[in-house]
């Protein structure tokens, strides 16, 4: 059997992140308190009969210092996401980077991307271009996509008011939406962030059209 070690499902809530691991078992992790760093690591693995060392991106989420002391011991254990191992090219043995740990979770890369820049911005939807958005979305919960279409519906009629005035037709939010309507084709929740954006911006047009 090819070597693929198997994938764990991320959500992400504003401030939680669920992680649904392969058997079953679902990680819920509060994002109060922690912050974010990335680097590359290696995860071991017999393929073949033979050991590899296959690189990995690991995102590491630790608490910050200062709540570190007032938390319980139990509780304030990293947590490692890392990108799927059997895409990695082979580390050789004499670079040396970090293993990650056995309980790391493996998700999609794209995910992985997703995660890793909402973490490093400091979980601020403000920062993100509607590009950035349509990539969150396909890992949110469904509250958290809703919440994520109304703030690119936001984002795409500043542009549109900044550059033509407030009354713009539908047309031109379609086109400024592009990246979410491009995601929603291949996530549900991109496609329930979709929604949520052009209920939004319909609303919103129709409330400065009557002033």
């Amino acid at each position: 059997m090819p070597f693929r070690p198997a994938r764990a499902e991320v959500q992400l809530e504003l401030d939680m992140l669920l992680l649904r691991m392969p058997d079953g078992r679902v990680r819920q992790h509060s994002l109060n308190g922690l912050s974010a760093i990335t680097m590359d690591g290696f995860v071991a693995a017999k393929i073949d009969a033979r050991w590899q060392r296959r690189f990995v991106r690991m995102l590491v989420l630790e608490p910050d210092a200062e709540p570190r002391a007032a938390r319980n011991p139990d509780t304030v254990a990293n947590i490692v996401v890392i990108t799927p191992p059997d895409q990695g090219a082979v580390a050789p043995n004499v670079v040396r980077v970090p293993e990650a740990p056995h309980a790391a979770a493996i998700i999609d890369t794209g995910s992985w991307e997703a995660l890793a820049d909402w973490m490093l911005r400091g979980g601020r939807l403000a920062a993100l271009s509607i590009a950035d958005l349509a990539q969150l979305a396909c890992i949110a919960t469904p509250q958290f996509a809703a919440l994520i279409g109304e703030v690119a519906a936001q984002r795409a009629l500043e542009l549109l008011w900044e550059s033509s005035g407030p009354l713009r037709g539908g047309s031109d939010v379609d086109a400024a939406l592009h990246p979410l309507t491009e995601a929603a084709k291949s996530s549900p929740r991109a496609a329930d962030a979709l929604m949520s954006a052009l209920a939004y911006a319909a609303g919103e047009r129709r409330r400065r059209s009557r002033r």
